[in-house]
């Protein structure tokens, strides 16, 4: 795969990350909703942030990023999510398992594109590491002692 075809994929994984942490924000119900509500802006934040960084670097390697919303429904591969009412307690393990996700499938590409452009390979690092922190901080606030 090449390089930019990896950071395409990374990108819509990462809108699509941001439009269903949004979803599930808006849709969320029951016990400790005001917690992560607030947790999961910080996570559409997050995703926002890096998907921007991931398209500039595509545009910066002279290839159009495609953020369009056909192009996210049809290649993202962290699944969709439900369009009712989430509970809390279920939320932790629908956003987790997603960011999870979207962390394993960047850790494939990293050796790849590392090798081919050591600066990608660095900003998809930086990228894996916040998203697999939030989904462990999802997995650490659903336990229950």
């Amino acid at each position: 795969m090449s390089v930019t075809s990896a950071l395409q994929s990374v990108l819509v994984d990462l809108i699509d990350i941001s439009l269903q942490a949004k979803q599930a924000h808006w849709n969320l119900r029951g016990q400790g909703f005001r917690s992560l509500h607030l947790q999961l802006d910080e996570i559409v934040d997050l995703a926002r942030r890096a998907s921007d960084d991931v398209a500039e670097r595509m545009a910066a390697l002279d290839t159009a990023p495609d953020g369009r919303a056909a192009s996210v429904s049809s290649d993202s591969s962290i699944g969709d999510i439900s369009s009712t009412w989430i509970k809390v307690s279920d939320a932790y393990d629908i956003i987790e398992s997603k960011l999870q996700t979207a962390s394993d499938n960047i850790k494939k590409l990293i050796d790849s594109v590392d090798e081919a452009d050591p600066l990608s390979g660095d900003l998809l690092i930086g990228i894996a590491f916040d998203l697999e922190k939030q989904a462990w901080m999802l997995r650490a606030a659903s336990i229950s002692d």
